[in-house]
C-alpha cells in the first residue's frame, strides 16, 4: 500500500449544475469562496462530474470535504454531514452506462489504502434532479448552512476561516 502522505484540505464542490439541484454542491463551494477567505493549506476544487480523474487528487489529500447533493430520504433542503466511514464506497446505479460514481472513486482509494482518514461529506437533499439550471429554493435556502458546516469543520481542522468583508461596508 501506497505511504499516506500529508497532502492539502481539499473541499471538493460535486454535481452537475444542469441537472437542477443536482448542482448544488458546486453552488455551495462558489458560495463558500465568496463568502471566506481560507488559510492554510487548503484547496477549493470543482469536481463537478470529473469520476475516476478526482481520485488522483483524493489519494494525494491529507483531509477531505466534499459538498454535495446527497439522497438521505430527508425532506428537500435537509443538510446532513456523512463522516467517512457512513460514505457509500459501493457501486450504484447510474444515470448512464458511462458514468462513474464517487461511490466507485471512494471506493478505489480505500481498496488502494490512499482515502484520507479525515474524509467528510456536507450534503443537501435535493428536490428534483431533472434537466435545469437552477436551483429549487428549498435546495437554496439550505446552501449557508451547507457553508456554515464546511467552515466549521475546516476550523476544526486547524484552517481559520475569515469571512470577507464587502468593500463598500
Amino acid at each position: 500500500m501506497p505511504e499516506r502522505r500529508a497532502g492539502p484540505t481539499l473541499v471538493i464542490g460535486l454535481g452537475n449544475p444542469l441537472m437542477t439541484d443536482d448542482g448544488a454542491g458546486l453552488a455551495a463551494l462558489a458560495a463558500l469562496d465568496k463568502a471566506w477567505s481560507l488559510a492554510g493549506d487548503v484547496e477549493l476544487v470543482d469536481g463537478g462530474t470529473w469520476g475516476m480523474n478526482l481520485l488522483p487528487l483524493i489519494e494525494d489529500a491529507g483531509r477531505l470535504l466534499f459538498l454535495d447533493a446527497v439522497h438521505v430520504n430527508a425532506r428537500p433542503g435537509t443538510v446532513v454531514e456523512m463522516e467517512r466511514d457512513e460514505l457509500p464506497k459501493f457501486f450504484a446505479l447510474k444515470l448512464s452506462p458511462h458514468q462513474i460514481d464517487l461511490k466507485e472513486v471512494l471506493a478505489v482509494a480505500q481498496l488502494r489504502g490512499t482515502l484520507p482518514d479525515d474524509t467528510v461529506a456536507i450534503g443537501i437533499e435535493p428536490e428534483a434532479i431533472e434537466l435545469g439550471t437552477t436551483l429549487r429554493p428549498v435546495v437554496e435556502a439550505g446552501l449557508g448552512e451547507m457553508v456554515d458546516r464546511a467552515v466549521r469543520r475546516l476550523d476544526g481542522w486547524g484552517h481559520q476561516a475569515t469571512e470577507r468583508r464587502a468593500a463598500y461596508a
